[in-house]
């Protein structure tokens, strides 16, 4: 009997060892069971479809973002409303800037004029700027007046009396250099029609009248005298009557007619901006022949 019990009594080292070495099948049963299950296998998907949901969802908090972001579209910087100002990034000291200028009849012309008039930061003015967008006869006269310093002929001091461009004729328009019979007639038709020039800037409307001509007619002859003209009001005007005016065709006055019926009467000169086809880079010499009746 005692040798028969000798064989399952251990030392306490080797109780420990058979312990481990138990615990050590458990262990390996479980992670058995646990592989052959897909445990691990779904966990490493869940993180790959976690990580494909986070990236719908950025993407879609991206579309999102590009939907809601101002998208800027070429623009002339003198007719900026409150609201576009403030779309624009604009405070409301530089846009009230840009009004009170605007309210002398006065232009920018430039984006070195547009800094000057609303002193807006260099940061904001880097961003607005490329879609600034001048009236073309602006850049031709300042690339006229940069050019003409690089002439290098003699210059001949000529020293003209300034007449008056409502009355001279097409012969003495002729003496000019640049025009010939058929650009001197062309601008005593021009004058007809608009029942005579009011600005000197309505020269640059003439079709064919280079800018360069323009400041060369310019030092003979001006407006010097105002005519009387017979202004158009818009509120009451037909379409026939308004497209009497040279600067408005006949489809464009019926554009301003529709306007004034589906919106009541105009207000303000402004609001000819907003009907498409206008010619905004020129309301400020168009107003000149028209009135507003606001009774």
């Amino acid at each position: 009997m005692k040798k028969f019990k000798s064989h399952f009594q251990f030392s306490k080292e080797q109780q420990s060892g058979i312990f481990f070495l138990l615990l050590f099948i458990v262990i390996l049963q479980v992670v058995y069971f646990l592989v052959r299950n897909g445990v691990f296998t779904s966990s490493t998907n869940g993180l790959t479809h976690n990580a494909e949901l986070q990236s719908k969802i950025d993407s879609l908090k991206n579309q999102s973002i590009e939907k809601n972001t101002f998208k800027i579209y070429p623009f002339n910087p003198n007719y900026i409303s409150d609201y576009k100002g403030y779309t624009l990034g604009m405070s409301v000291e530089e846009i009230d800037r840009l009004h009170s200028y605007r309210a002398l009849n006065k232009y920018v012309n430039s984006t070195a004029d547009f800094k000057e008039v609303t002193k807006v930061s260099d940061s904001l003015l880097g961003v607005l700027s490329p879609y600034f967008k001048f009236p073309d006869w602006t850049s031709k006269i300042k690339k006229n007046a940069t050019s003409v310093g690089f002439v290098k002929k003699p210059i001949v001091s000529t020293a003209y009396d300034v007449a008056d461009i409502n009355t001279v004729t097409a012969e003495e328009l002729q003496k000019i250099n640049g025009i010939g019979e058929k650009l001197s007639a062309r601008i005593i038709k021009f004058r007809d029609r608009l029942g005579g020039f009011l600005v000197n800037d309505q020269l640059l409307d003439v079709y064919g009248l280079s800018p360069e001509v323009v400041v060369r007619l310019l030092k003979r002859y001006k407006v010097i005298s105002k005519p009387n003209v017979v202004l158009i009001d818009i509120n009451n005007a037909t379409a026939y009557e308004i497209s009497k005016l040279i600067y408005i065709k006949y489809d464009l006055a019926k554009h301003i007619v529709a306007y004034r019926e589906e919106n009541g009467a105009f207000t303000s000169f402004a609001d000819l901006i907003n009907i498409e086809g206008f010619p905004a880079n020129k309301i400020d010499r168009i107003k000149l022949y028209l009135s507003i009746d606001k009774k």
